[in-house]
């Protein structure tokens, strides 16, 4: 037995030349790393003895072959050395660098992501002339005039030429004519990739396991990677690369292995949609907690599918009863009880369950009907990325289209390379990767961003020419704050096809929160609706934000305020945050948004802050705060608001202040004094008080 990529490069064919004649065989493999059997190896070699194999024109060189080989040489000299392999899948140093400078002169060519201009390629632009069209095909304008007459045209020189007809004389040129390309080639992750339905086959599932910590996210992931890391690779469960894949009845599941959710928030915060499947892990004996709540909100944000997974049922108290209970009232109804969810119960110590979890994952792709198209150059995602001192940046990428080879020049982000090394999760030297497959490359000139896009180009040129735009664009707008959604611009977005409004709602009380709630959903102007992505009580937190940033929200407060440090991210981050004590307020001011006739905006400009510290009680002037003046300055009769724990209790007016035995007008920073609020006497130590003004502006 053998791989596909070994048959492949035996026989000096691609891997997708041999996929293709497995398929016609019914030979049941997917990617390079599935096993033939020894009868479907002689099937594969009677097919191809009959056909004549034919030469590709070598890409790169001998020299530049030479420089890769000299270049790749040590890393693959210890690699080999540390990995035991086995010996059907063993390549010693001088084999793999053989192979590799064969599959060089054989490589095949991969349809490239963006046209680039050729020397036999001619570019049409709408409204061109004979003129135009003669200079570029460095023609006399007569000739052309000739050859359209005898094509029954008449035409002169300055005549508009159509297509097809420009397409009939270039021709007669062997040359190809194509209509110019729009797309900004770099602006890569907004690129509209349409492939042909016969390219087009299944890719494995990528998942991301996310939950509440000490819930047992890192044991399933080491339990899984430990009973199923992929058959022939050792070494891949003692060190692995931020992302692997594991084998289920001889199918592929990719796992990134993220930190957590506000990692794979950040990433789709950075327009990345790398995950497929979510997972969802709550401890049997402990039941929902913030985080997985958390976790439900990001997996609904990014539209994925989301598999529960209860784990720890090993625990003699453990409750799956429970915890179904509880996901219900986060809309995750269980297949048994009537809704839609797979709830799987596992145990990540004992393994009982993760083999039905991975046949659900199977599952739950097949219905998602997951495909990928290998012949043309790859486009994905950074997963992480770090600097070694001895071969400099080292990337760690899921491949989402395409495929990746070794040599490849690449644009990662705002960074550029070429693709100096190239290897699988268990750290083997591999030639290329296929769709789904994490793998770490070595050959960048800087250290990228998780989240960042990739995208692999024919040439070097254009790969440097195309990270220097990107550069020069980033410094003009940092990509995190790009889109982001205000109510100034909802009209605007509105007249552009946007259908859903996305929110974040933080609210002082849970009646609160459901009064917002059924408020907000009941809004509808122009078939466009309000769509709550997450809703709780307390303060606004930089999860909200980061939250709406990658889904492009507004984040409602309804008697909360957001600490100093959260207002500072939303700023980074360009998030709107807007604050309310009145329901129907937020409900009018959305519809004026969304109708494009909001009132003229009043700016809370924050005078000042000052803390609590002592309370001082009077049958006739009620209670005085003693207080210390944080920030600012706090005015007599200034508008005022009270905060305990985050959270807005009172919002009312300065009566008055005290320093000693004198009434003031105004106490500055760093002073102390006594405060009273009108018609209010339950204040307590460590209470905030907050004086601010409303100056309206123009909009």
């Amino acid at each position: 037995m053998m791989t596909v990529l070994e048959y492949a490069l035996d026989i000096k064919k691609t891997v997708e030349e041999v996929l293709s004649k497995c398929k016609e065989l019914n030979i049941n493999v997917q990617q390079e790393s599935d096993l033939l059997e020894e009868d479907n190896i002689i099937d594969l070699d009677n097919v191809f003895a009959n056909e004549k194999s034919d030469e590709e024109n070598e890409i790169i060189d001998d020299e530049e072959i030479e420089e890769i080989i000299s270049k790749v040489k040590m890393d693959v000299d210890d690699t080999v050395k540390k990995q035991k392999l086995k010996k059907k899948t063993d390549m010693n140093n001088e084999d793999f660098l053989l192979k590799r400078k064969e599959m060089y002169k054989n490589k095949e060519k991969l349809t490239a992501n963006i046209p680039i201009n050729q020397e036999n390629v001619i570019i049409y632009k709408d409204g061109m002339t004979v003129s135009e069209l003669a200079t570029l095909l460095n023609e006399n304008g007569v000739e052309l005039i000739k050859k359209l007459i005898n094509l029954g045209i008449m035409a002169n020189i300055n005549s508009v030429i159509s297509f097809d007809d420009a397409e009939l004389l270039v021709i007669d040129y062997n040359k190809e004519l194509k209509k110019e390309e729009t797309q900004d080639e770099s602006n890569f992750e907004k690129l509209e990739i349409n492939d042909d339905a016969e390219d087009l086959v299944n890719r494995s599932p990528v998942v991301t396991i996310m939950g509440h910590v000490d819930h047992g996210k890192t044991t399933l992931l080491d339990k899984i990677r430990e009973a199923n890391v992929v058959s022939g690779e050792a070494g891949g469960i003692t060190q692995h690369i931020g992302a692997y894949q594991v084998e289920c009845k001889g199918q592929r599941v990719t796992f990134i292995d993220t930190p957590g959710h506000a990692a794979f928030t950040e990433m789709r915060a950075r327009g990345a949609s790398v995950t497929d499947i979510v997972i969802v892990i709550v401890s049997a004996d402990d039941g929902v907690k913030p985080q997985t709540i958390e976790a439900i909100d990001h997996a609904k944000a990014a539209k994925v599918p989301i598999i529960v997974a209860i784990n720890k049922m090993d625990k003699k108290d453990a409750n799956p009863e429970k915890v179904m209970t509880e996901m219900v009232e986060y809309g995750l109804t269980p297949e048994e009880w009537g809704g839609n969810t797979i709830f799987v119960k596992i145990s990540a110590i004992t393994g009982e369950g993760i083999s039905e979890l991975l046949e659900n994952i199977l599952l739950v792709a097949e219905m998602e009907d997951l495909k990928a198209n290998y012949h043309r150059y790859a486009m994905g995602t950074v997963i992480e990325a770090k600097l070694n001192k001895n071969v400099g940046p080292v990337v760690t990428l899921i491949v989402q289209n395409g495929t990746l080879r070794l040599g490849d020049p690449v644009v990662v982000g705002n960074t550029h390379g070429k693709v100096r090394t190239l290897a699988n999760d268990s750290h083997h030297p591999i030639l290329e990767a296929g769709p789904s497959m994490p793998v770490e490359i070595t050959g960048l000139n800087d250290i990228p961003a998780a989240g960042d896009k990739f995208m692999a180009f024919e040439t070097e040129k254009q790969a440097r020419n195309i990270a220097e735009t990107r550069k020069v664009k980033y410094k003009q707008k940092a990509n995190l704050a790009s889109e982001t959604l205000s109510l100034d611009d909802l009209f605007l977005k509105i007249q552009e096809g946007v259908k859903e409004i996305n929110v974040v709602v933080k609210t002082d009380v849970k009646g609160s929160e459901e009064a917002i709630r059924k408020a907000l959903e009941q809004i509808k102007v122009e078939d466009v609706k309000v769509n709550i992505i997450r809703s709780g009580t307390g303060t606004i937190t930089e999860s909200d934000i980061v939250l709406a940033n990658a889904s492009k929200a507004i984040v409602i407060g309804f008697n909360v305020r957001p600490s100093n440090k959260t207002v500072e991210v939303a700023r980074e981050y360009e998030v709107e945050i807007r604050l309310y004590n009145i329901i129907y307020k937020i409900v009018e001011e959305l519809e004026a948004a969304m109708k494009g006739m909001l009132e003229p905006i009043f700016e809370e400009k924050v005078l000042g802050t000052a803390e609590v510290r002592k309370l001082f009680k009077f049958s006739k002037t009620g209670t005085i705060a003693g207080c210390y003046v944080l920030d600012g300055v706090i005015k007599s009769n200034a508008l005022a608001r009270i905060i305990r724990d985050g959270v807005v209790i009172y919002t009312g007016n300065i009566n008055s202040i005290q320093r000693e035995k004198d009434s003031v007008k105004e106490i500055k920073q760093g002073f102390e004094c006594g405060i009273t609020i009108e018609n209010f006497n339950d204040l307590k130590e460590k209470d905030i008080i907050e004086a601010y003004d409303n100056i309206e502006v123009k909009r």
